[in-house]
């Protein structure tokens, strides 16, 4: 075991390089790297499973010992010590009765401190991983399984009445859970302006892509302008791949997934990605597509939907429709904007019909040298999400350090001071930031993948965001993690740099569909591609 550990620990510093840690938040506290006890940090009661066996996960609620203390490792997503974690962590314990030791390297360098803590050999109970590293650490006997209990707890029941169950089952890997997300990856929605709809003169909203199409066509018309929608990239090289693009890939899916019979096969090798191809390369001929879309970064986008160049954008939900309005406001262009709902040939995999791709979020992961990990899941993971006062905390963060309902004045000062009265909900001022107002704790509140009581966020969050972010969860899909082989490690970087290449090359008609196959078969692409289905369904 320590030896695959220690290669597991090569791959995965190499998937960060490349990767990134993939997230904006402030960096952590830079606390010390010490694992917790020599039992992993392990509880004090003596009464769980010694080595959190799956066949222990549903255990009856009345056996589930509540663990004295949990040592968890964190990344900067949740409060670092300059923005109060010491109150917190105070109040998580006070919630759940239980002694909590918070682990929380520097942000930037976490991935490369878990490695090194896995390597170790001391590990916490709990830590929270990134989708690239749950297939590793679990194939490798890190992770506990925690499907047993997840699938007999009422969280579980919790989530389905919230639409985010769906979330957590994208994420099994071989039947096997080995983290709990608490929140939606989040994805992207497309954005119409209104006032290019009313140019137009279309009032009804399309449905399906013939639709979609034609409303391309008249809105190019009546504004004249050279292209009406643009991207980063035909083709993004990181899942969800597609999501900036959703309505002209549907169904197509440009890389591994496993099919209802339990077969892995490459998407990119299927009619609907050639399909998808086509129409790429139609849209971009009819100047619907800008085909400078192959360069793009999303700054770029940004900017020419903030000049009025673009009428349509495909971007993230949630916060980011506030920001696009006040962009446009601020540009003095009309701000008024539509996101729609999937199209009915949006249907990525794992889809029952229309929907778009809810990214794969972070998990808390259960280790296996946790001494109690029933108790752990049930006291702190489930807990987590408990609609109740701990899901409260770990939404908002503290009472008079993250938040508060006081009469009072923020940034009194300034150009614009911020009146609250008494009773009012409102987040305080950036302990780390001054200036600048706290928006959430850990759990994104327009992301929960459970109902909060008594939750806020009305008040919180501007009305365009939050519309727009119920679409998409009401509309989406979670992605799913792909387990991690040899060949994959090998082959797909590759493999997915020329599938970039050729769609490109199709989209902007330097190919054809046919010869972009040809080449992917003359070149070794496709026993690549090989190589690597064969590995996943040999698992």
């Amino acid at each position: 075991m320590k030896k695959k550990v220690l290669s597991l620990l090569m791959a995965a510093i190499m998937v960060a390089s490349l990767a990134g840690c993939g997230n904006d938040s402030n960096s952590g506290g830079g606390s010390n790297n010490g694992g917790g006890s020599n039992n992993g940090g392990g509880t004090n009661n003596e009464s769980g499973s010694n080595n959190g066996g799956a066949e222990n996960g549903g255990s009856d609620a009345a056996e589930i010992v509540k663990p004295e203390k949990i040592t968890i490792m964190v990344d900067g997503t949740v409060f670092t010590q300059e923005n109060g974690r010491d109150a917190f962590e105070a109040k998580l314990e006070e919630l759940l009765g239980i002694e909590i030791e918070i682990i929380q390297p520097d942000h930037t360098g976490y991935y490369d401190v878990v490695g090194q803590t896995i390597a170790g050999g001391d590990w916490p109970d709990v830590v929270i991983l990134s989708s690239n590293y749950l297939s590793s650490y679990g194939s490798e006997g890190v992770l506990w399984d925690m499907s047993a209990a997840w699938e007999a707890s009422d969280l579980k029941a919790r989530q389905e009445a919230y639409n985010g169950a769906s979330v957590v089952e994208s994420m099994y890997i071989d039947g096997a859970l080995y983290g709990m997300p608490a929140t939606h990856g989040n994805g992207c929605v497309t954005y119409v302006k209104q006032a290019w709809l009313d140019a137009a003169g279309i009032t009804t909203l399309p449905t399906n892509f013939d639709e979609y199409y034609d409303m391309l066509l008249k809105v190019k018309e009546a504004k004249g302008v050279d292209y009406v929608l643009a991207a980063a990239g035909f083709l993004n090289a990181e899942a969800p791949y597609i999501n900036y693009l959703s309505e002209f890939y549907q169904d197509a899916w440009p890389a591994f997934y496993q099919k209802a019979d339990g077969t892995w096969v490459d998407g990119f090798e299927e009619q609907a990605m050639k399909d998808a191809m086509a129409r790429l390369a139609q849209g971009v001929a009819d100047g619907i597509i800008d085909p400078e879309t192959n360069t793009y970064g999303t700054g770029d986008v940004r900017n020419k939907y903030y000049d009025d160049s673009l009428g349509v954008f495909t971007y993230w939900a949630g916060t980011w429709a506030s920001n696009l309005k006040n962009n446009l406001n601020n540009n003095g262009i009309d701000s008024e904007l539509v996101a729609l709902p999937p199209l009915k040939e949006i249907v990525p995999p794992l889809a029952s019909g229309p929907a778009y791709i809810d990214r794969v979020s972070p998990a808390w992961c259960i280790t296996t040298q946790c001494a109690n990990p029933e108790g752990v899941f049930k006291y702190f993971i489930e807990a987590m999400q408990d609609g109740g006062d701990v899901q409260f905390l770990w939404t908002y963060g503290v009472e008079g350090v993250h938040w508060s309902t006081a009469e009072e004045t923020l940034y009194a000062d300034t150009e614009k001071p911020k009146v609250y009265a008494a009773g009012e909900f409102h987040m305080l001022d950036n302990l780390e930031s001054p200036g600048s107002q706290y928006t959430k704790a850990h759990i994104d509140p327009m992301l929960a993948l459970t109902a909060l009581a008594g939750d806020p966020r009305e008040t919180t969050v501007a009305p365009e965001a939050l519309a727009a972010q119920q679409l998409f969860n009401a509309n989406s899909v979670g992605a799913f993690v792909v387990p991690s082989t040899a060949e994959m490690n090998q082959y797909n970087g590759d493999l997915m740099t020329e599938k970039q290449s050729l769609v490109a090359r199709v989209a902007l008609g330097q190919m054809t569909v046919e010869e972009a196959y040809k080449e992917y078969e003359d070149n070794g692409y496709a026993e690549m591609s090989k190589l690597i289905v064969d590995s996943l369904n040999a698992q």
